[in-house]
């Protein structure tokens, strides 16, 4: 279970794209075959608890058959991402992607990326999003029309569940009198990153979006 809840914390957070979380869940799929074996041949390297327990046979091939069937279940539950894993490591390795494996309609591009040196350099120290938002269309533009589809993707629902618990976090009985804007407003000053712009006279200030 602590291997589980890992896995839960690392699927959380915000601006975490869904390349990043599937890496996540195909690291733990593998994690479970190889505690599956683990456990069938008896080495509780990573059971501290399992240890210092006398396990017979009959319950090391249970506990192996579990492992086994819930990295099933994981695989039947992200078998649609299977599907565009490449497409996901297009995006997220542009670089060092082997164009002849990409659709043809990529391939040029690709080569113009791999070998422009300014721009191995920002995707060195640029953030992914703000790499392809460097792109230009014109240039690249199926690369950019691909990087947008799997860039865009909601990788979780944890942005959706914190926003709905601060909703009702603040509209609570002790503040019935609040009203739909003001909420929408604390629902936008706690759910975004803003930096005060405030003028000489300190009288009125601009949002900025980070």
């Amino acid at each position: 279970m602590a291997h589980l809840n890992e896995l839960n914390v690392k699927l959380q957070g915000k601006n975490v794209f869904v390349h990043k979380l599937y890496s996540s869940v195909t690291a733990f799929k593998a994690k479970l075959i190889l505690f599956s074996k683990h456990i069938k041949d008896k080495v509780f390297t990573r059971f501290p608890t399992l240890k210092y327990l006398k396990v017979s046979p009959e319950k090391t091939e249970k506990y192996s058959k579990v492992l086994c069937d819930l990295h099933g279940e994981f695989s039947c539950c992200f078998s649609d991402f299977e599907k565009i894993e490449k497409t996901l490591e297009l995006v997220s390795f542009p670089l060092s992607f082997d164009y002849k494996k990409a659709l043809q309609e990529l391939q040029l591009e690709l080569i113009d990326l791999h070998c422009d040196s300014t721009l191995k350099e920002k995707y060195n120290s640029e953030k992914l999003n703000k790499f392809y938002a460097t792109l230009s269309e014109t240039k690249f533009p199926n690369v950019c029309k691909v990087a947008q589809k799997i860039l865009v993707l909601f990788g979780s629902t944890y942005v959706c569940e914190q926003t709905f618990s601060l909703l009702n976090y603040n509209k609570s009985r002790y503040r019935s009198q609040l009203t739909d804007q003001h909420l929408s407003s604390v629902l936008q000053i706690s759910m975004t990153r803003m930096t005060l712009d405030f003028d000489e006279n300190k009288s009125t200030f601009d949002f900025i979006r980070d």
